[in-house]
């Protein structure tokens, strides 16, 4: 049957590209599906903060009629600012084992990238790599956590089959309650020299005062992450709606700042596993309400989602202190056990030697992708 790839251009459109993965991922326990109206807001402009520096289209592919496959095309003005670059980026790749419809759905974002001046197609991303990124290439068996991807073993060989290739992996590391016999000493010792040595305190942020701590996430985000491989400043507007979606996960244990003499040192931010919710509501509002009002008998694990400190004081050990303000705070739960931090590039070497000296492993590996346009 003959394959066909166009733009979405209706209601329709939207809610058969937002569908499609509930239909590929249906029988995947680890997938986490997300709450439908909410990914109709994300992929509006009206909405979605990263329209304000960006640009994006979608494409559906279909064969008689039947959506097979999926991707967007977008291009962050941001990104290319900060780099003085002309990357174009694609994502929401979802598609069946189908390696015409895999190079299909690459030609329509890279026809789009090129004809708007881009030299190199990126992903896959989700608008932005702050959002889920990567193809899964080890950790197939494990369920994702919040904001992680999921695909099926094939999407790996359908993207290299397209003639992809590989810009960067991202590690995801396990870290267990049960570990903290593993921690090296020395990380001990540096945490508890943090307050008398260096001065630096750290306190947990509030509820009422989170989009004021959300600024001091910023200043630290971007002094911190700003050589980093895919980094992108943010600004006031991608603050508002992150300050928000935090409000969801806010739990005081795990949101914290590192201060020293009132200027702030470093930030980091953990959020309950809110997929183990998710995969209860099936893409449903309603039944997602009901059980995350029930979260705290449902969620056993968190996900590290940022932990920076600003370089001229990553020498005074506020790293360790953060390290063990987690397994303490993971020690006064009844249920929590362990969770998982990341993303993690894999040319971070400090990050990696610290959650190696953490106890910790390495349990899933995404890939992100490049083709030269």
């Amino acid at each position: 049957m003959a394959l066909e790839v166009r733009e979405v251009s209706s209601r329709r459109d939207l809610r058969e590209f937002i569908d499609l993965p509930f239909r590929l991922h249906a029988n995947a326990p680890q997938w986490g599906p997300p709450v439908k109206i909410e990914r109709r807001l994300y992929l509006s402009p009206r909405f979605n903060a990263f329209f304000n520096h960006g640009e994006a289209v979608l494409f559906l592919a279909r064969r008689d009629g039947r959506v097979v496959g999926r991707i967007s095309a977008q291009i962050d003005r941001a990104y290319n600012e900060f780099h003085d670059s002309r990357w174009g980026w694609f994502g929401f790749f979802e598609l069946e084992d189908d390696p015409e419809a895999a190079r299909a759905l690459l030609a329509a974002a890279e026809e789009w990238l090129a004809a708007r001046d881009c030299d190199r197609m990126v992903g896959p991303a989700d608008f932005t790599l702050n959002e889920e990124s990567g193809i899964l290439i080890e950790g197939h068996e494990l369920p994702a956590m919040i904001k992680q991807p999921w695909q099926p073993p094939y999407y790996q060989a359908l993207c290299e089959g397209a003639g992809l290739e590989k810009a960067m992996d991202f590690f995801m590391w396990n870290l267990e309650v049960s570990d903290r016999s593993k921690v090296l000493p020395v990380l001990f010792e540096l945490a508890e020299q943090v307050g008398p040595r260096h001065g630096i305190t750290l306190r947990k942020m509030s509820r009422r005062h989170l989009r004021q701590d959300m600024e001091r996430f910023r200043e630290v985000y971007n002094a911190a992450w700003a050589r980093n491989w895919g980094f992108v400043p943010y600004d006031d507007k991608d603050i508002d709606q992150y300050a928000l979606e935090m409000q969801l996960v806010y739990e005081r244990d795990w949101f914290m700042v590192a201060e020293q003499d009132g200027e702030t040192v470093g930030v980091a931010i953990t959020v309950p596993d809110l997929n183990q919710v998710l995969r209860r509501a099936k893409g449903r509002a309603l039944p997602f309400v009901w059980h995350w009002l029930r979260r705290r008998k449902i969620i056993d694990r968190v996900r590290v989602g940022f932990l920076g400190i600003k370089p001229e004081y990553q020498h005074t050990g506020v790293a360790a202190a953060f390290y063990v303000e987690h397994f303490d705070a993971a020690g006064r739960s009844a249920k929590l056990r362990g969770g998982e931090m990341g993303w993690i590039l894999e040319t971070n070497e400090a990050m990696n030697k610290g959650m190696e000296a953490m106890g910790g492993r390495i349990v899933k590996r995404f890939r992100v992708y490049e083709r030269m346009l």
